[in-house]
């Protein structure tokens, strides 16, 4: 399972990554290990507000179907189209990839509430015991 040092998480399984004053999101290699294969996945239109804590999208898997949640609040800037022809990348590349919308932060200070990569390491750890 990789925890990229780079990123920053939530705990309901996003990763996201600081690009100046925008944030590449996607979820974990540990949530798409728990979903099983992805088969879907339902994303906003570029443009669309997103607010930290609240849903953005939802993606299924064969398992389930579970929501996205926005790791801050702002501005949709792109949103990856190459999800809808194939979501199992998801599965194969949750980092690269797999990363699923570029947020223009309205609130940087919204990322002291995200996790580094150790403290989300221990979350799942805790979670999954």
């Amino acid at each position: 399972m990789e925890f990229p040092g780079d990123l920053l998480y939530t705990k309901e399984h996003e990763w996201a990554l600081v690009q100046g004053n925008n944030l590449r999101v996607g979820i974990t290699d540990y949530a798409q290990s728990q979903l099983g294969d992805v088969v879907y996945v339902e994303l906003p239109v570029a443009g669309a507000d997103v607010e930290a804590g609240n849903t953005f999208g939802v993606v299924e898997s064969v398992k389930a179907v579970s929501d996205l949640f926005s790791p801050v609040s702002g501005k949709v800037k792109e949103v990856n189209h190459a999800l809808e022809e194939s979501p199992e990348v998801i599965n194969s590349d949750p980092y690269e990839n797999g990363w699923m919308l570029l947020i223009e932060m309205s609130d940087e200070s919204e990322l002291d509430e995200l996790l580094s990569a150790e403290d989300y390491q221990n979350f799942v750890q805790e979670e999954s015991s």
